[in-house]
């Protein structure tokens, strides 16, 4: 794509990198097969390519952004399958990053848009507030029949019972076990030693995603450290558009790690939530042009592991026995799992070695819908996407749907009588572990 920025534009570091994306852009429109809104609304300006060339109009001439150009980059799910699809390695996700944080310093959104993604942006981050914010939710969601929108997706997504706060969410370190063929040792030489992100949102939804997490890492002989001064990683607000506040949480968690790295040295930084995974990932693109954080945030981002990329590259020990029962696991990639961070056999694989039947839904390369605050902020493609997604799933007459984000376990299992959980719990369970809390005694 031929682009036309000044010389003085170019001395921007981010116009430069936008500069260069947009160049590699070659108008082919194969991104446009593979996008979850172009697929839903047939709307060139709600396809990749379209908002490629909203951002680069926007950008290019210096414009503040338009109602039109924030319509149609909100609706963006920032899923990344048009990064997968894509031949000519154009990084969208850099440019729609670029495009919001462009949106935020220059739009001035309705009253209403602004005060709820600011509430977002303070409560989810903070897992107290979260949880106030839920009990406020589940209290008022007998009458969401009397709401609409927002408000009625919001208290729809709210769970029916909160669980206790977990004890492995606090700051701390949990030894290595080791392992044996017969299953569990105690005191045996530890493998290694990892950080885990213990996340916001999730530790309040679903803390037995973190409770499997410590266990099955520890029992494969690995010290399990959650690392003081850690916290959300920034991916709400970073999508948001607000660069400022995201950078502050996750120069907080580069801190923290680097901290514990230096005391005792780490082998990887384990994410259990791929949506904070892709994220995390990204901190060394994120600090690139400060001196100060540059060369911290990198070695982050080199660290850092989904879990399951982690126990593939590992190996995981299993007792065996193998699974505890012949279950048929619907295995659902999130976006930020396939696309975002290009991890797609590692969990298949690793749930197939326990000894379960893993099937895969048509369309698994499709959103379900939950992109962050996305079913939140368009409740009405979101609830579109969840039933396309729900519809492939309940096909595969799969017995339990496993996936590994806290937003897409959330956002399916609100469409599905089929039980939901996080692939770290079957593993975790074939390893030795309690049975997971959403899968039902048969």
């Amino acid at each position: 794509m031929q682009t036309n920025f000044t010389l003085a534009q170019l001395a921007d570091p981010d116009l430069a990198e936008a500069n260069q994306i947009l160049r590699n852009c070659v108008h082919c429109g194969f991104c446009t097969a593979t996008c979850p809104t172009y697929v839903l609304l047939g709307d060139e300006l709600d396809s990749p390519r379209g908002r490629i060339y909203l951002i680069k109009d926007m950008l290019e001439n210096d414009k503040p952004a338009s109602e039109k150009v924030v319509k149609h980059i909100d609706r963006c799910l920032s899923c990344l399958s048009c990064m997968t699809t894509c031949p000519s390695g154009v990084h969208y996700m850099h440019l729609v990053d670029q495009a919001r944080e462009h949106i935020y310093e220059t739009y001035e959104r309705p009253l209403f848009d602004r005060v709820l993604r600011k509430t977002l942006s303070i409560v989810l981050p903070r897992p107290g507030l979260f949880r106030l914010a839920l009990v406020g939710a589940w209290l008022a969601k007998p009458f969401r029949a009397l709401t609409t929108g927002r408000v009625k997706a919001m208290l729809e997504l709210a769970p029916a019972g909160i669980p206790k706060v977990s004890p492995v969410d606090a700051p701390q370190s949990f030894p290595a076990q080791g392992v044996h063929k017969g299953g569990v040792g105690e005191g045996g030489a530890r493998k290694g030693r990892v950080a885990m992100l213990s996340g916001c949102a999730q530790q309040v939804l679903a803390p037995s995603i973190n409770e499997a997490t410590v266990r099955l890492l520890t029992r494969q002989g690995y010290e399990v450290v959650v690392a003081k001064g850690a916290g959300c990683c920034g991916a709400l607000t970073h999508h948001m558009g607000d660069t400022a506040d995201s950078h502050r949480w996750a120069a907080a968690n580069i801190d923290a790690w680097l901290a514990e790295h230096a005391r005792d040295p780490l082998d990887a930084i384990i994410i259990n939530a791929s949506g904070c995974g892709t994220t995390v990932k990204d901190y060394g693109y994120m600090f690139r042009t400060d001196e100060a954080m540059a060369a911290k945030a990198k070695q982050v981002s080199d660290l850092t592991k989904d879990v399951t990329e982690f126990l593939a590259e590992k190996g995981l020990e299993l007792p065996e026995a193998g699974a505890p029962e012949a279950l048929t696991v619907a295995y659902h990639s999130a976006c930020s799992m396939q696309h975002g961070q290009k991890i797609t056999a590692p969990p298949k694989d690793l749930l197939k070695a326990a000894g379960f039947t893993v099937v895969e839904p048509a369309e698994g390369h499709l959103c379900c819908g939950s992109a962050g605050t996305y079913n939140l902020m368009q409740p009405e493609i979101a609830g579109q996407l969840k039933e396309r997604k729900v519809a492939n799933l309940e096909k595969t007459g799969a017995d339990v749907i496993a996936s590994g984000n806290i937003g897409c376990l959330t956002q399916i299992g609100g469409g599905t009588e089929i039980p939901v959980v996080h692939t770290i719990e079957l593993l975790d369970w074939a390893a030795g572990g309690p049975r997971p809390e959403g899968l039902p005694a048969r």
